[in-house]
């Protein structure tokens, strides 16, 4: 802003003046005859008038460029520099908010990496439990299935030795009783080529 000295305003004030009380044709006595009685500068109070204002109008002026202004402009670079501060404090604001948002992404990612890499392993863990536990139930239903064939080959052996003695016995009894002979010896090697014919030896 432009300031002007008290003295200065004053001398561009009386100059200012001494232009509107001068004519083109005569002095200032015509022009306080014929003009405004306002401007008549040879009156006491106009001159006392004049004075005032110029003293009323420093005045004024030192108010302003010394107290009045001055505020405003402290005022104004206040408001600047809390605009400033919030501005960076917005921006901090932000950056930090992108670092967070970029942190949270990364341990998301992590996150998302470590379950599937648990949930690989613990389905690895169950496929290798269920292998484990399946090859124990197949060797344990062998071994019942083995026991089971060796009891079911001897209820076999057994009940076969029963039948060829059965057999024997009641072959013996009819041909005794139809023949009158007595030959045990021919009837078992009978009973056993019957036995051999029909696969049951």
């Amino acid at each position: 802003m432009k300031r002007f000295t008290l003295a200065g305003m004053m001398a561009l004030l009386a100059t200012s003046t001494a232009m509107a009380v001068e004519t083109p044709g005569g002095g200032m006595e015509e022009q306080a005859s014929g003009g405004m009685p306002q401007l008549d500068f040879s009156n006491p109070l106009m001159l006392a008038q004049v004075v005032w204002l110029l003293i009323i109008f420093g005045i004024l002026y030192y108010v302003l460029a010394h107290i009045v202004l001055p505020r405003f402009d402290s005022v104004l670079e206040n408001r600047r520099a809390r605009i400033q501060g919030d501005l960076e404090a917005a921006r901090a604001a932000k950056a930090e908010a992108d670092a967070a948002l970029e942190a949270h992404r990364a341990a998301t990612a992590r996150s998302r990496t470590e379950a599937q890499a648990a949930i690989a392993e613990a389905l690895a863990s169950a496929q290798a439990d269920a292998s484990a536990r399946t090859a124990a139930l197949n060797a344990k239903l062998n071994e019942q299935i083995a026991a089971a064939e060796a009891r079911i080959n001897a209820a076999r052996d057994a009940a076969m030795g029963a039948l060829r003695e059965v057999a024997t016995d009641t072959t013996g009894a009819l041909v005794q009783r139809l023949t009158g002979l007595n030959e045990p010896a021919a009837v078992q090697a009978a009973v056993s080529r019957e036995l051999a014919a029909q696969g049951r030896a």
